[in-house]
């Protein structure tokens, strides 16, 4: 079963340029990304394997979820052709424009995340006049990397794009 769900704040942003980039459309550098295996060690998904960087998982974190979110996270913006301005104390800016080319592209790369992943997963994409991001992370029982409620994220453009069964717990399924 795939589900995606957007908040309001993506979906208004969006409008109706609601529709994702299509795979042969996406950045180069995300094609690429594409390229690379998506791969199951230890009970983790990751792309193109466990970095070297990365440790064992969870590591630091409360729960394999997160080590996968942040060992998946990525921005947008540096790899997307969009112009990051700046204020006078040097907070990025990036224009709504942009923030919807971001999420178009992110929602295009998580459509293709979620097709080849051989086990259930769920990808996140967001967007705000800062930065966007990109993660992934296995769908399990019991953990959640995000709110249940998108709208609680006010100030961010929020995209998930979930596959698995409709039966697994601790999804929106």
């Amino acid at each position: 079963m795939l589900n995606v769900r957007l908040n309001d704040l993506a979906a208004e942003a969006l409008g109706s340029q609601a529709a994702a980039m299509p795979p042969d459309r996406l950045a180069p550098e995300l094609r690429e990304m594409l390229a690379e295996e998506i791969v199951v060690t230890d009970g983790v998904i990751t792309l193109g394997g466990i970095p070297d960087w990365a440790g064992r998982p969870p590591g630091t974190h409360a729960d394999l979820t997160g080590w996968e979110c942040f060992v998946s996270s990525f921005h947008l913006e540096d790899h997307l052709p969009i112009e990051v301005g700046s204020l006078p104390d040097g907070e990025p800016v990036i224009s709504e424009a942009d923030q919807v080319l971001m999420l178009r592209h992110g929602l295009g790369f998580a459509l293709e995340i979620a097709r080849t992943a051989p086990v259930p997963v769920r990808c996140v994409v967001g967007a705000n006049s800062t930065n966007g991001t990109f993660r992934f992370h296995r769908a399990r029982p019991g953990e959640s990397w995000l709110h249940m409620d998108l709208d609680s994220y006010r100030h961010e453009k929020v995209i998930t794009v979930d596959r698995g069964p409709a039966t697994l717990g601790g999804t929106p399924w």
